[in-house]
């Protein structure tokens, strides 16, 4: 029997250095075949052409043409699965997600930052095999919300303060948390989000949302209150937790081990959300996403009487933690991205 074979990558970026770094780092995987490099896109058009390769790495500032650009142009004309890699600054990650809603699959830091080699490298591994099995889909525009209704600060329901809404993501969960939130009014429970990105990414990822959406999106900071109309994002490399105070949940933030890998691990937010003797109070699902994390905590919400779900195979860009989290019960019900919203909307936490 043959062995099955090598994900083919082509490493597109114009230092010598990250390309030698992550040919090396890829190149140790068994699975795993460096087939080419290209220090821009110019030559990584000849060499997609030339080599075919399954999966891109691509550096978003590069000569001659920018990468964002070119990802443009290649989802156009040939899609490819690409995963992009960042420096770790606020213009870095504003690249990085307009480059996801062009249609990458994944971003993670560039070699040579505060991140280790060593873990931006099992990192990259993973990535990298997450996508080689995506279905690439076309890019969405993003546009700001037109019509909210309610307007942000209309309360027109007053959710009980126990209410919130936990979510739960990692690869293409950037792209399908902002079509979940840019369809939700302002007046839901709260919402707690945990999505696997990298260290300040967060930061620019809740500041998008919060331009495109009736709720209030920021990154979380030590101490928040989760608030009715109030969503807030797990800082990259911090895990969110809740605690109920007694008139209201308040979010602690640990630098603890990772969890499945992951800092922050939706596990442990909805671990602590069980906890908190609110359960029955909750909304809590996973979205699309590779590995495991989220499912026994969710099990365990579910358990305790919170209402949750899971994404479906058919929306999800990786078919991971939802499958995770649907083989162990965990999900009361199956919901395609496009319905999430919806559903989270006509099923409101108790109130008073």
């Amino acid at each position: 029997m043959n062995p099955p074979a090598k994900i083919r990558v082509l490493i597109v970026d114009d230092s010598a250095v990250v390309r030698r770094l992550v040919r090396e780092t890829l190149g140790a995987d068994p699975e795993l075949e460096v087939v080419g490099t290209a220090a821009d896109p110019y030559e990584a058009r000849d060499q997609i052409a030339r080599l075919a390769p399954d999966v891109l790495t691509l550096d978003l500032e590069m000569p001659r043409m920018d990468g964002l650009t070119f990802l443009g142009l290649l989802m156009e004309r040939r899609p490819l699965p690409v995963v992009i890699m960042s420096s770790l600054t606020a213009r870095g990650s504003e690249f990085a997600l307009e480059a996801l809603r062009l249609g990458a699959v994944d971003v993670v830091a560039k070699p040579g930052g505060a991140t280790p080699l060593s873990e931006i490298g099992v990192q990259l591994v993973a990535k990298v095999k997450a996508a080689a099995r995506v279905s690439i889909r076309p890019a969405v525009r993003a546009t700001a919300v037109a019509g909210r209704s309610p307007a942000r600060g209309e309360a027109a329901r007053r959710p009980d303060p126990r209410a919130a809404i936990l979510l739960g993501a990692s690869t293409g969960g950037v792209e399908a948390l902002r079509e979940v939130l840019t369809a939700l009014p302002a007046d839901l429970p709260g919402i707690a989000i945990v999505q696997h990105i990298p260290a300040l990414f967060s930061k620019a990822f809740a500041t998008r949302l919060d331009a495109l959406c009736a709720l209030e999106v920021r990154e979380a900071v030590d101490g928040d209150r989760l608030l009715p109309g109030l969503a807030l994002v797990a800082p990259g490399n911090y895990h969110l937790l809740l605690h109920w105070t007694g008139s209201h949940h308040q979010v602690r933030l640990t630098g603890g081990p990772a969890v499945w890998h992951q800092r922050p691990a939706v596990d442990l937010l909805f671990k602590s959300a069980a906890d908190t003797g609110n359960s029955s109070h909750f909304l809590a699902g996973v979205l699309t996403g590779m590995g495991r994390d989220g499912a026994e905590g969710l099990l365990q919400l579910r358990k305790l009487g919170a209402m949750t779900f899971a994404q479906d195979e058919a929306s999800s860009v990786v078919y991971g933690m939802p499958r995770a989290a649907q083989e162990i019960g965990a999900a009361q019900t199956v919901l395609p991205l496009g319905g999430i919203a919806t559903w989270l909307n006509r099923h409101p936490a108790p109130r008073p």
